[in-house]
């Protein structure tokens, strides 16, 4: 494969001179710190959040390094994948001038992101079983295609893309191809950080905002090579990650045996969940998922939606997307959650609007 980091880079990020904040000049941890124009006197809370945050997270990324089995030279940390997301386009795409290609139905960020920049987007749709389709992919390719977004396990529809399929796009396509795995840990299907050494090209998008409960904190990853690992560091904020968020998940990363706990409390939930689902006379069908949701096609989704919300059960309606007619996307909860789940969809469900077709 013949792929050229520099030729794809905008070469304006090429001859940028980043800012070079205090904590890049003098990274020791110990000393009198008159370099930040911080307060000296600590915070006005209980803990000193006084003091600028590590720019790179190293003792984070070292930790992060070890559950990965990724060298921390490969890790990119941003405030939610969002943001290592944006930082590509940024950094690869000229506005007004490239594009990227997006699999539809997929993530909405990739699109609003690009849409952002200026950037235009091609979609190539999955197949109606919600698989990459390679030979599409690559002949909706030009000379000014930067990027390809592949999100899997997919979102809304919660499968996982054939393993082949993407290698192939990986190996026949000169631009980044980006792997979002954002569902991965509740997948039994195998990730891709470790072919990441075997394509410079790859980018792989993880979270910890979802197996791992951390929503709140806003902390995503992204895995590349070190020479594209440091073009992002190149053009991100100085501090993009509070220090609040390092401390706490730097801590948190040590309950490996709660977050085992809870990815098979989540996966046991689901299987119970999808057989109550599927007794459900009037749908239609649960289709197969390797995340914490499922996609659930039902009669007249938009009107069953609006009725659960009424009940104050939230879930997404996703029938205006493709391949997804009818369909409503449900995230695995709690027992209890689940059992008032059900039993609202039941009652909404042979309520006559619906089994009747009664407006």
């Amino acid at each position: 494969m013949d792929f050229d980091l520099q030729k794809l880079l905008r070469p304006h990020i090429a001859s940028l001179k980043p800012y070079s904040s205090a904590r890049d000049e003098y990274s020791g941890k110990e000393g009198v710190f008159l370099d930040a124009n911080e307060n000296p006197l600590g915070s006005i809370t209980e803990q000193d959040f006084n003091r600028y945050p590590d720019p790179y997270q190293t003792v984070l990324k070292e930790k992060l390094s070890k559950i990965k089995k990724v060298s921390k030279e490969r890790i990119f940390l941003g405030n939610g994948s969002d943001e290592a997301i944006d930082l590509l386009f940024r950094a690869f795409c000229q506005p007004g001038l490239d594009n990227v290609i997006i699999l539809p139905p997929t993530y909405g960020m990739y699109e609003v992101s690009a849409g952002i920049n200026d950037i235009a987007v091609k979609k190539v749709p999955l197949s109606p079983d919600f698989q990459l389709l390679p030979h599409k992919v690559l002949e909706e390719v030009d000379a000014h295609t930067k990027i390809i977004f592949i999100c899997s396990p997919n979102n809304p529809s919660g499968n996982t893309l054939k393993r082949e399929s993407i290698l192939q796009v990986a190996r026949d396509f000169q631009g980044l191809v980006v792997i979002d795995e954002a569902y991965i840990d509740f997948s039994v299907e195998p990730g891709f950080l470790n072919m990441l050494e075997q394509f410079p090209n790859l980018l792989v998008i993880q979270t910890l905002s979802k197996a791992w409960g951390l929503a709140a904190l806003r902390l995503g990853m992204a895995f590349a090579s070190p020479d594209i690992v440091a073009i992002l560091n190149k053009i991100k904020p100085p501090y993009n990650i509070s220090g609040l968020t390092q401390k706490t998940v730097t801590e948190a990363l040590e309950n490996s045996d709660k977050l085992e706990q809870m990815i098979r409390e989540i996966l046991t939930q689901k299987e119970t969940l999808r057989k109550q689902l599927e007794k459900i006379p009037q749908v239609d069908t649960v289709y197969p998922s390797q995340a914490n949701f499922f996609l659930v096609k039902v009669p007249r989704a938009k009107k069953v939606y609006q009725r659960l919300i009424e009940k104050k059960i939230i879930v997404r309606d996703r029938s205006a997307v493709q391949h997804c007619d009818d369909c409503l996307r449900i995230t695995v909860g709690n027992q209890l959650e689940n059992i008032q789940l059900v039993q609202a969809l039941q009652d909404v469900l042979a309520e006559p609007f619906i089994s009747e077709g009664v407006n």
